[in-house]
């Protein structure tokens, strides 16, 4: 608990002495990235990564997967999207092994050594957003942020909680949600330690059942709809969230405008992350834990128009968007 009170009264210095959040220009050209990307051999260079619902202080965040991601990559933006400190997990059961702490650490260590990290916090680590548009080591704390792509696309990143009233049927179906969550979690971590024995890869029970319940399905789609709705009148290009847990990278059309929606996951089911690749291809990437790897499971390219065969008519839930 120690470390997270440091951590907790750091913060609380930086945003004391802290300046008024500006946004950085876009500085930093294509051949400047290749070049800072290829100074380890060793690393897999992009030019943006985001990542959300780490989870850091609950017993089912995959830290070590995620600190192996960290170590073999190396990126010129870094973008935390919300739920990276667990806090709702530390006031219930004081949970800080020695992988969450260096995750922390390394996402330090990134700051101060050429990465822009940009911070923007959810609703698990919501003490945080007491220190919006602070500087804290390295690291500058936002509300939400927009990204200039390589190929000049406005990419708006935000976590996804403000669209909550939107997503719950009831509060009894929410409550309930929750427990049954945790008791997916529970088997999910019970699972992965027997497969682990059996030299068998992660694999997530709950992401398995939750893509099979209708009311959860109802859900996703109903967040997926309000925040490429947000989107749209913000005038962006595409939208980065976390927040649900629920990985997705798909082209979709509000009216006449074409809007990509990206969902980097978590890492606590399904261990997934958003990147923007050094010639601004958009991946939606999940890690393999046995080759130390991360694969791709969707990719969109921007230098070309937008397929219209693969546009998503958007639902009409009941509810808007303030």
């Amino acid at each position: 608990m120690n470390k997270i009170s440091t951590l907790f009264k750091q913060a609380t210095q930086a945003n004391a002495h802290s300046s008024t959040y500006v946004p950085p220009a876009l500085t930093s050209s294509l051949s400047k990235a290749k070049k800072t990307a290829h100074e380890s051999n060793s690393q897999q260079g992009f030019y943006a990564v985001w990542l959300s619902d780490v989870h850091l202080g609950s017993i089912d965040c995959k830290a070590e997967f995620l600190l192996d991601f960290l170590n073999n990559t190396h990126c010129q933006h870094l973008y935390l999207v919300g739920d990276i400190i667990d806090i709702w997990a530390l006031k219930k059961r004081v949970f800080w092994p020695d992988s969450h702490q260096a995750v922390l650490t390394k996402i330090l260590e990134l700051a101060q050594n050429g990465t822009q990290v940009f911070y923007i916090p959810g609703n698990h680590d919501e003490l945080f957003k007491a220190y919006v548009n602070s500087h804290f080591r390295g690291i500058t704390i936002a509300p939400d942020y927009v990204h200039q792509s390589i190929l000049g696309k406005r990419c708006l990143m935000l976590h996804g909680d403000q669209f909550d009233s939107e997503v719950c049927v009831s509060r009894t179906y929410a409550k309930l949600g929750d427990h049954l969550y945790d008791v997916l979690l529970w088997l999910n971590r019970n699972l992965h330690h027997v497969r682990s024995q059996l030299g068998y890869p992660y694999w997530s029970l709950a992401s398995y059942i939750k893509l099979r319940v209708n009311k959860a399905q109802q859900a996703i789609n109903s967040f997926r709809d309000a925040v490429i709705r947000f989107a749209d009148k913000q005038q962006v290009d595409m939208v980065i969230c976390g927040h649900i847990h629920q990985p997705e990278l798909s082209i979709h059309h509000s009216g006449e405008r074409q809007i990509i929606y990206a969902n980097d996951g978590d890492w606590v089911e399904n261990c997934t992350l958003v990147v923007e690749t050094l010639l601004g291809e958009f991946q939606l990437l999940k890690w393999d834990e046995q080759n130390k790897i991360p694969n791709i499971i969707e990719r969109v390219e921007t230098d070309q128009p937008l397929p219209t065969a693969t546009f998503q008519p958007l639902q009409q839930p009941n509810q808007k968007v303030a």
